[in-house]
């Protein structure tokens, strides 16, 4: 995104090497727009927690790193002063005061009066879904709970970014996907700029305005989720922001004519008989199915491709049954998709620096 007057934080030229030498971070820019959910996504080790903890203040930048605020250089501010609210996976609670102590926390350590403290606890208890619980201790509260109170205590000091550290992590599935829904909704009602750390893809495009996808302490790309999805920049992007087939080399070039790497969504392609038309707008591969995974809603194909490489391929399983689709194991078949599907893999990129 282009800097303007609507950033509510910037990153500039932000690097990390520790005091052993390490090198965590190679120097980042990056806008973030006031009001905007920011997901960091990447594996474990490529730096992406570090860099929330420089937006933090809690480690330093190398030399000539700067973290804004508001256009406001806060790099030599601590963190207790930046205004900041962080959640964790670990919910970091004082297990010996109640919910409500616990929201409020912060505010009575800012000497907030105890009636307009009762009334912006009261706002966020509402807000986050735990009318009733107040009186609660921590250790009465189920996790999905936890983690509602934690972000209730990091949002009533009103900062002006939020910063999450894998909030969800500690989550079942299923309750992990609810919370996906209302953390979203709870942003876009009280409008704070988020900053999200996980490593979950499917959590990356579900939360995200945009997402940045961190490898090996360098941003490869960032964008919307569907750009991100649909045009990754980096054979890296195209492997770790869902599941993708890469194929380059005598593979690619018996299918497209070019040796050039590329890659396709396994949703992207249809498994049609060996003999079957092809039509010109499509690329075709043939194959033989070498492995069948019943995944319930749907079923992954590993199909070995006639002129080399491996495709998966997932086909809802909207008709028959497990015992039918596991029988396609050894079939020949075809695997057609249409060419506009194709997505051309080029370098890593760092994003524009404003």
């Amino acid at each position: 995104m282009n800097a303007t007057h609507g950033v509510a934080l910037r990153v500039e030229a932000c690097g990390k090497t520790f005091s052993n030498g390490a090198r965590a971070l190679e120097p980042i820019t990056l806008d973030v727009a006031r009001g905007e959910t920011l997901v960091f996504l990447g594996p474990s080790g490529c730096g992406k927690t570090t860099m929330l903890r420089i937006i933090a203040g809690l480690e330093r930048p190398d030399a000539g790193g700067r973290i804004l605020f508001n256009e406001t250089d806060v790099t030599d501010i601590p963190i207790e002063q930046r205004n900041v609210g962080m959640v964790f996976q670990s919910y970091a609670l004082f297990p010996n005061m109640n919910v409500a102590d616990n929201i409020g926390y912060g505010l009575k350590i800012r000497g907030m009066p105890i009636a307009e403290r009762n009334g912006r606890i009261a706002e966020l208890v509402k807000l986050t879904g735990i009318e009733g619980l107040e009186n609660r201790s921590i250790d009465q509260l189920s996790g999905g709970q936890r983690q509602r109170v934690a972000l209730a205590r990091a949002l009533v000091n009103r900062p002006r970014v939020l910063l999450l550290d894998e909030p969800l992590g500690a989550l079942d599935l299923k309750l992990r996907q609810q919370m996906q829904i209302e953390l979203k909704a709870i942003q876009q009602q009280v409008g704070v700029t988020f900053v999200f750390v996980t490593h979950d893809q499917e959590e990356a495009l579900t939360m995200s305005d945009r997402i940045a996808v961190f490898n090996l302490g360098k941003i490869e790309q960032v964008g919307v989720p569907a750009e991100v999805y649909e045009h990754p920049a980096t054979a890296f992007v195209a492997g770790f922001v869902g599941v993708s087939n890469l194929l380059s080399g005598p593979a690619a070039q018996a299918i497209t004519g070019s040796p050039a790497p590329f890659a396709i969504r396994p949703e992207k392609i249809t498994m049609v008989a060996p003999d079957a038309a092809v039509v010109d707008d499509v690329y075709s591969a043939t194959g033989r199915i070498r492995n069948v995974l019943y995944l319930g809603m749907h079923t992954r194909y590993q199909v070995a491709l006639d002129g080399g490489g491996e495709l998966t391929v997932v086909a809802q399983n909207l008709d028959g049954t497990s015992t039918d689709v596991l029988a396609a194991r050894d079939r020949p078949v075809r695997l057609i998709w249409q060419r506009k599907q194709n997505q051309p893999i080029g370098e890593p990129t760092q994003p524009p620096s404003g």
